[in-house]
This record gives structure tokens, C-alpha cells and sequence, in this order.
């Protein structure tokens, strides 16, 4: 029995004080804003840009934009992409794709698990709409 407590003790002191590792949390995103307009011959209607940075093999969890109309556009890298019951696509640097107001994206993220990717996201929403991301609850 000590040599038990002592084996457990040792490991739990080598794994940084647990003995039994949790299985690492995929790496997220970096969102970073770009700009924001009013669109002029459009009334309560706000143009929105986000810059998404993927590390390799990051994700963004299965989320929607609510009534936004979205266009993605790729930056750099590759971006593996499934919106609603659709086929999975892998977008690259210059390859750009839509979604409709309610959408669900499903799948978003990097295509490489070697090289970074990124995208713009731009908006088409109601001025007074702030939260343009909603993740889908667990």
C-alpha cells in the first residue's frame, strides 16, 4: 500500500501535481477588430471587420452570427469551413465564401496542423447588434 501511495506521490510530483493529466484543450483563435461603418445609403445597417488568426491546427468551437450576412475571406494559410448541413471545404489565400443570415458554422478552422492561417470576416448587421459571435452552447 505505501509503495502504491509512494508510486502515485512520485507521478503526481513529475506531471506538476496531478496524477492524472486532462487532455489538452484544442488551441482557439485570435480575433483582433479591423474597422466598423455605418453604411450610409443603408440605414441601421453597420459594415464590421475581424482579422481571425489560426495558429496551426487551432479552431474556433461550432458557432453562428446571428442575423449577420458574412463574407470570409482568406489572408493567408488554409481555412477548413462547413456551414450548416453543407460538404466541409478548404478555402485558400485569396478564396472568399458567403453565409446567410442564421447560418450555423460548424466547422472553422485551420486546414494545416504545420502552417498559421488567417481571415478577414466581414459583417453586414444591425447597427445595435454588438455580439456578431455566438458560440454554440456545450
Amino acid at each position: 500500500m505505501k509503495t502504491a501511495s509512494l508510486a502515485l506521490a512520485l507521478l503526481a510530483f513529475i506531471t506538476g501535481g496531478s496524477a492524472v493529466a486532462a487532455p489538452p484543450e484544442p488551441q482557439r483563435e485570435v480575433i483582433v477588430p479591423a474597422f466598423a461603418h455605418a453604411i450610409a445609403n443603408v440605414p441601421g445597417k453597420t459594415l464590421t471587420a475581424l482579422v481571425v488568426s489560426y495558429a496551426p491546427g487551432a479552431k474556433t468551437p461550432a458557432h453562428r452570427h446571428g442575423q449577420a450576412f458574412v463574407v470570409g475571406y482568406v489572408l493567408e494559410g488554409a481555412i477548413r469551413s462547413k456551414l450548416d448541413n453543407g460538404q466541409e471545404v478548404v478555402y485558400r489565400a485569396g478564396e472568399s465564401w458567403t453565409e446567410q443570415p442564421g447560418a450555423h458554422h460548424a466547422v472553422s478552422d485551420n486546414a494545416s496542423a504545420t502552417e498559421p492561417a488567417k481571415l478577414l470576416a466581414i459583417f453586414v448587421a444591425d447597427s445595435k447588434e454588438k455580439n456578431l459571435v455566438t458560440l454554440d452552447k456545450k
